[in-house]
């Protein structure tokens, strides 16, 4: 029998006020339905929404030191719970468990430096014009806030967004994917292990025209953090902060991998098979378009397609598979939409570009890892996010020809160079147009120790993680004091 999974609001697990449910399937088999979700209304998030807000003065009192306490307490039951986590990652997306583990891992860390974040969450003392004026400031928390969350890294992402959200003092409602409902649900409720309080958070599901709609556009939360495509985070952010919301968003890239002739050919284009390839390139950070000179394009291309066509696709839960299926039905349409427009507009498809079938793979979403050639900065597969495990080979004739196609769209998130040429590494650091960027490393390679956030259309607001990691989440207040 499918199980039902309900919202959480005020404190309880409630069905949604439309009596309505949709559906969620495993990617690697889609006849499997893994659960009935709540298929809520504007009414529903509005719920949530009163709940969060009736909650805030408590929480908001609380010191940051006894709101940390909650992500003490979450980090060992997420540790003791670490295979069935990524069990659920795995049935709900497709990556394998090895990925799947790694992201559990990665959020466990994340909390252990959130946690920290509560004894630096402080103002500043200033130099009054009166000597007899004492002058700071203090850090106080926005209120109710809204949090939304991708599919790609469901538990990682949401705990980014959550746990600074909650230690700033602020109360949640979270609205996750549709297709990640299942480990939003089993956050929540280890959140509650963990001690938070009735109305601290709050869980709805849904669609974004109903529920995300509403959390852009209700006056009472003070602030949205998004994480998705740039089309909809843009639109999301018009919303917010037509309404004098504040708004965070981390979106699309189309980020760029440079190789210079000096480079180990070899260690890039590793660094490009794990950035760009594996996780089925559904990391917003992942390396899209490979930038090399014309005299090396033949070698790396071929040395490209030899690891491309080695890697092992298959349902995730097999210890030897390397890339599961693709989320959802929508991204293996995308991925072939996107290839099939590459050879249209004249790239050369190298390998892959196909869904996969047989050897279990016949109702699943599994597909080739794809390197096209011959890509030139107009082509659409050069300017727009696929999300998919496709790699597009640009070639160029300098160093300056390479920044200029690496800035050449609309998207600055990720970036990464693969030289020995320490002068060159600097200036491409200068001069490229990107949030983030690597030397001689994946350009998806991130720490929780620094800021995460890009340039253009893919990133509004403050950084996330990092020093920065309570900056959104907070306001500023100045006093002047004077006895």
């Amino acid at each position: 029998m499918v199980q039902t999974y309900l919202n959480y609001i005020d404190g309880e697990w409630k069905p949604s006020i439309s009596g309505n449910v949709f559906y969620g399937r495993n990617p690697a088999n889609y006849e499997e339905i893994l659960g009935a979700y709540q298929a809520s209304t504007a009414e529903d998030a509005r719920l949530a929404i009163k709940s969060a807000a009736a909650a805030f003065p408590n929480w908001k009192n609380k010191s940051a030191i006894e709101r940390a306490d909650v992500l003490y307490q979450l980090m060992p039951l997420l540790a003791a719970e670490k295979e069935k986590l990524a069990a659920i990652i795995t049935k709900e997306v497709g990556k394998t468990m090895a990925a799947a583990r790694k992201e559990v891992d990665a959020s466990i860390q994340a909390l252990k430096h959130f946690s920290g974040a509560a004894n630096r969450l402080a103002g500043e003392t200033v130099p009054a014009g009166n000597p007899e004026t004492f002058a700071y400031t203090i850090k106080e928390p926005l209120g109710p806030v809204g949090v939304i969350t991708p599919f790609n890294f469901p538990l990682g992402i949401g705990i980014y967004k959550i746990a600074p959200a909650l230690i700033a003092g602020n109360t949640v409602v979270y609205k996750p994917h549709n297709d990640t409902v299942q480990i939003a649900a089993r956050l929540v409720e280890l959140f509650i292990e963990a001690g938070t309080p009735k109305g601290v958070l709050n869980l709805v599901t849904g669609d974004g025209d109903k529920v995300g709609q509403e959390l852009g556009e209700n006056r009472t939360l003070k602030a949205i953090s998004f994480t998705g495509s740039s089309d909809v985070g843009l639109r999301l952010g018009r919303s917010v902060t037509n309404r004098g919301g504040k708004m965070q968003a981390e979106m699309g890239g189309k980020n760029a991998t440079v190789i210079l002739e000096d480079a180990d050919l070899d260690k890039a284009v590793s660094g490009i098979v794990i950035s760009g390839l594996l996780n089925n390139g559904q990391s917003c950070t992942g390396t899209s378009r490979v930038i090399v000179p014309k005299n090396i394009a033949k070698t790396v291309t071929s040395k490209l397609v030899e690891k491309a066509t080695a890697i092992r696709v298959g349902d995730g839960f097999n210890e030897n598979v390397e890339n599961g299926p693709v989320a959802n039905e929508a991204q293996l349409q995308k991925y072939l939409h996107y290839v099939d427009i590459a050879v249209k507009e004249g790239a050369k498809l190298e390998c892959g570009g196909k869904r996969l079938f047989g050897e279990g793979k016949d109702k699943g979403y599994f597909v080739a890892p794809t390197v096209l050639s011959g890509v030139t900065p107009e082509m659409t597969i050069a300017q727009e996010e696929v999300f998919a495990p496709v790699v597009a080979i640009m070639e160029v004739d300098s160093f300056d020809e390479a920044i200029a196609v690496a800035n050449q769209t609309d998207f600055g998130l990720s970036s990464a160079i693969y030289t020995t040429n320490l002068q060159k590494a600097h200036e491409f650091v200068r001069r490229v147009e990107t949030g983030v960027t690597h030397i001689n490393i994946p350009s998806n390679h991130y720490e929780n120790q620094l800021p995460f956030g890009g340039k253009k259309n893919s990133s509004i607001g403050p950084r996330e993680q990092g020093s920065t990691a309570l900056d959104f989440w907070v306001d500023t207040k100045a006093v002047y004091l004077k006895p």
